[in-house]
């Protein structure tokens, strides 16, 4: 399973497809919601495989402020389960911020930067071929 702080539907499609290609029996479960992911993401650390992450959320019509990446990195690095971390926002200042945080935690992660049209079916593709070859390795197509 990966994990994943993402608000945007348009990327959430296109980072299951690429998940789709790779790994597809491989579930990702989604939050738009840093305090929902905090709340809700502790069951699923151990099975998780790899979690990737964005900093700057949307709140939803109706809702309140959803928090940020860097309060779900605070809250994964206070975690006893340590797995692979992908940063995947355009705010490099706060990626900066959260790879701080894993870094001080001794978490391996990557920083994918959202630069071009394609950067999830390229940058974030290779990032999450590379942890899961590592983890789940003749599992990959």
């Amino acid at each position: 399973m990966i994990l994943m702080l993402e608000d945007e539907a348009e990327r959430l499609e296109r980072f299951s497809a690429v998940l789709g290609e790779l790994a597809p029996r491989l579930p990702l479960k989604t939050w738009r919601n840093a305090h929902a992911m905090i709340r809700e993401a502790g069951p699923f650390l151990a099975s998780a495989t790899m979690i990737s992450l964005d900093h700057d959320l949307e709140p939803e019509e109706g809702c309140s402020d959803p928090g940020d990446g860097y309060l779900v990195a605070q809250w994964l690095t206070s975690q006893p389960i340590v797995r692979p971390i992908i940063i995947h926002s355009s705010n490099t200042e706060r990626a900066l911020w959260m790879a701080g945080e894993f870094e001080l935690a001794g978490w391996k992660h990557w920083r994918v930067g959202p630069l071009g049209d394609d950067w999830v079916e390229v940058d974030w593709r290779h990032a999450v071929r590379r942890i899961l070859k590592r983890v789940i390795g003749s599992e990959l197509k």
